[in-house]
């Protein structure tokens, strides 16, 4: 099933036809020929039967005794096959506000998400035809695809590999369009964009995560500083190195450690004078 145009009429052209055919048949009553002027008359009203107003932005399906034979979608008014059934489909850009979803993510976490769906009727035979209400249509294949998406990716990644949801909005979206795409196409619906509204761990593993992410970056600031001490330690040896001071290993080994315990404290350091020998 795919759109076409339907046969019609410029709206103002179908009125005067109409008025044309029933002034005929006035007068052709006045002038007794009851034939002519009944054919005229019946004429005259089959085509007002005909007549279609067409909003900006909103289309018509037609259909004949179930035969679907076109759509009007430019605005204005026209005459179009008369005896016909039109079924009104909105062209507009539409917003879908999808519930608050609890997804186990790909990691078993429970995670609270919901997103919001940019679409609109690109092929409104499809919208009409291929599926009982492609309102519903949307509603239900975009939570479908909001679980699956969540379903497949953790809600934060740890290792530093791959993509999270938290991390990779941008990414993770780009997938749940193209998704969307696939499973609304046969709606007659394009997908404009679709981005996440709401992100976060359950409530009942809330503080947990919290402390783990608390924990993941501690580890991580803990790392950094660590490297930095190193190259700090590493570069004052040999600034000692190409100076005068000659150290052996061993006080090279006791001024790197000092070094490092001063550097990678998180508390002040007590410094201790040491007037005596290592020896």
């Amino acid at each position: 099933m795919k759109e076409k145009q339907a046969a019609s009429l410029n709206g103002f052209l179908g009125v005067l036809i109409i008025l044309a055919c029933a002034g005929a048949g006035i007068f052709s009553l006045m002038q007794e020929a009851i034939v002519i002027a009944v054919v005229l008359i019946l004429v005259a009203v089959l085509l007002v039967t005909g007549i279609v107003i067409v909003p900006p932005n909103q289309a018509y399906v037609v259909t004949f005794f179930g035969k679907y034979i076109g759509t009007i979608r430019a605005n204005g008014l026209f005459l179009t096959i008369p005896l016909t059934t039109r079924q009104r489909i909105t062209l507009r850009i539409r917003n879908f506000n999808s519930k608050t979803l609890k997804v186990n993510d790909i990691e078993g976490n429970p995670i609270e998400i919901a997103a919001v769906i940019v679409y609109r009727v690109v092929d409104t035979a499809k919208a009409a035809f291929n599926v009982d209400d492609y309102e519903e249509f949307v509603a239900i294949q975009s939570e479908a695809a909001v679980r699956h998406i969540a379903s497949n990716y953790p809600y934060d990644n740890f290792n530093e590999s791959g993509f999270s949801l938290r991390e990779n909005g941008d990414e993770i979206t780009g997938k749940l369009q193209a998704e969307l795409e696939a499973r609304l196409n046969e709606a007659g619906v394009e997908v404009m964009e679709a981005r996440f509204t709401h992100l976060a761990y359950s409530t009942e593993i809330a503080q947990a995560m919290l402390q783990r992410q608390q924990a993941a970056a501690i580890i991580a600031a803990r790392k950094m500083i660590v490297e930095g001490a190193v190259g700090m330690s590493m570069d004052a040896v040999e600034a000692l190195n190409e100076g005068d001071l000659e150290l052996d290993p061993e006080r090279k080994a006791q001024m790197v450690n000092n070094l490092m315990v001063a550097i990678v404290s998180d508390r002040g350091t007590q410094p201790v004078v040491n007037n005596g020998s290592l020896y």
